[in-house]
């Protein structure tokens, strides 16, 4: 079995995309591949078919290598709840709540569990393509890396080390990342990748020969910046990215926003531009209006109360669009109760009272891939979340849920108003099948006078980028060098 790890000099520079690229390329290849990422800090995440919690980075990657995504993909998902706590998902579930510090402490623990667990997957595949985090150099937490080229080591990985040269300086990252790293990590560096690069390769060939002089490791490639309607790798987003189009539809950007890639099946409608609202002066007068998910409801719904939002949120819904989607669902209801302390010290705060339910957060965490139909047509994604919402007088569910995990159930979700134009629902994904999709953007067609459209299948596009990514990284990388790295002979 062979195996190859993407390390990064820093955060956002574009290891996740490059292994998802190595995925498909692999794939293209014929060998089985499988994506892995020991631990992952990120608030979008993905149910597995069988009811599991993991990364949407390393869903995509699983995409890429023509599998279905599982949870030993992503054996460690760290979701932030503040700046010093976060959750710890572990092998797909909830292992507990901790600090920085007190998960700092655990590491040496899991570091057994993540050898074991990754010796059975080398059985399974040709090769298994490694996402680091961050940067190796953080040098603070070498004693106790589980993630980077403590990782490497463990399980006896060859590294390439990318660098983003769109941020600037990448090759004062490249080298200093080297220097900061002990002479056997050094070793284990077996090429560097200059990512996002925008210009005149010829311009840039001089300064590549000079780092491969200083730090005596050779450029495998060069990878040209690129657009493609893939997710964006978590942190790296650019929430003031706008595209001008027919349809403005806007995602109010909480504080503690989670799983904005429900949104991304949107982009393959082309008269639709998606934009994130910040503050009162960017909240305009979109055709839609999404609240999207979050890690701390209460809290994120305290902090648009005190900036105003919440007030142009509440007079926005007397004639506009808005969905609410998990978080954003509950912030819509009457109360939001927390008498365990799941998410924040508030035991009861008021919602915006734009829909007649009630949510009590609970210490279960509810996880479940589903499948719904309602007035607006067929929706397939999953839940991810610890409130449970009732119903009042005034409430009428969205959805039925007749699929769960497979098994066949009939249960109620989300709520809509009587106008039908405030909805909301725990179903994260709703926009990725196409009839609520459709049937939910041609009624804002319809009001703005522009004419119904047909919507496209998102997988299909996915599937065409992926396609295209793996052409562009297999141009302008060293593939064939790759294969000699992990010790595959073609």
């Amino acid at each position: 079995m062979a195996k190859i790890m993407i390390q990064g000099t820093g955060s956002s520079v574009g290891k996740s995309i490059l292994v998802t690229a190595l995925c498909r390329i692999f794939k293209q290849d014929g060998y089985s591949v499988c994506p892995y990422k020991s631990q992952n800090m990120s608030l979008n995440s993905y149910i597995t078919h069988d009811g599991l919690e993991m990364g949407r980075a390393q869903v995509l990657q699983a995409y890429a290598a023509g599998l279905e995504p599982e949870a030993y993909m992503n054996p460690i998902l760290l979701k932030p709840t503040s700046d010093k706590k976060c959750q710890i998902i572990f092998n797909g579930k909830v292992y507990g709540n901790s600090t920085a510090m007190e998960y700092h402490n655990m590491k040496l623990d899991f570091a057994e569990k993540l050898k074991t667990q990754f010796e059975d997957i080398e059985k399974q595949f040709d090769i298994i393509v490694i996402e680091g985090a961050g940067s190796p150099a953080e040098i603070n937490l070498r004693d106790r890396d589980i993630v980077n080229m403590g990782f490497a080591e463990m399980v006896d990985a060859p590294v390439l080390l990318a660098g983003d040269i769109d941020k600037g300086g990448v090759f004062a990252s490249l080298a200093g990342t080297m220097l900061l790293l002990t002479e056997e990590e050094r070793k284990r560096v077996k090429g560097t990748i200059i990512n996002k690069f925008r210009g005149d390769i010829e311009i840039l060939k001089p300064g590549v020969k000079m780092l491969e002089d200083i730090i005596k490791i050779p450029c495998v490639g060069v990878v040209p910046h690129f657009t493609l309607d893939l997710e964006d790798e978590d942190g790296a987003v650019d929430f003031n990215k706008n595209k001008k189009a027919d349809l403005d539809v806007a995602v109010i950007k909480l504080p503690h926003i989670s799983n904005f890639t429900d949104f991304d099946a949107l982009k393959v409608e082309e008269d639709v531009s998606i934009r994130y609202i910040t503050a009162k002066e960017n909240f305009g007068n979109p055709d839609l209006l999404i609240i999207p998910g979050t890690k701390n409801t209460i809290d994120d719904l305290l902090v648009l109360r005190e900036c105003g939002l919440e007030d142009l949120i509440k007079e926005y819904s007397k004639e506009g669009l808005v969905i609410g989607v998990c978080g954003g669902y509950q912030m819509l209801g009457n109360v939001l109760k927390d008498p365990y302390g799941v998410e924040t010290d508030n035991e009861e705060v008021n919602g915006m009272g734009l829909l007649d339910i009630e949510t009590t957060f609970e210490k279960e965490k509810v996880t479940t891939r589903v499948k719904a139909k309602g007035n607006y047509g067929e929706v397939y994604g999953y839940e991810i979340h610890m409130g449970i919402s009732n119903y009042g007088n005034n409430a009428t569910p969205m959805f039925t849920i007749y699929d769960e995990n497979g098994k066949d159930v009939n249960r109620i979700d989300g709520a809509i108003n009587d106008r039908e134009n405030i909805m909301g629902t725990y179903i994260h994904g709703l926009f990725d099948g196409i009839e609520f999709r459709e049937r939910t953007l041609n009624k804002v067609r319809v009001a703005k006078g522009l004419k119904e459209r047909e919507s496209l299948h998102y997988e299909n596009l996915r599937e065409k980028n992926l396609d295209e990514l793996a052409d562009l990284v297999r141009k302008n990388i060293d593939i064939e060098n790759l294969y000699r790295i992990m010790g595959i002979n073609r």
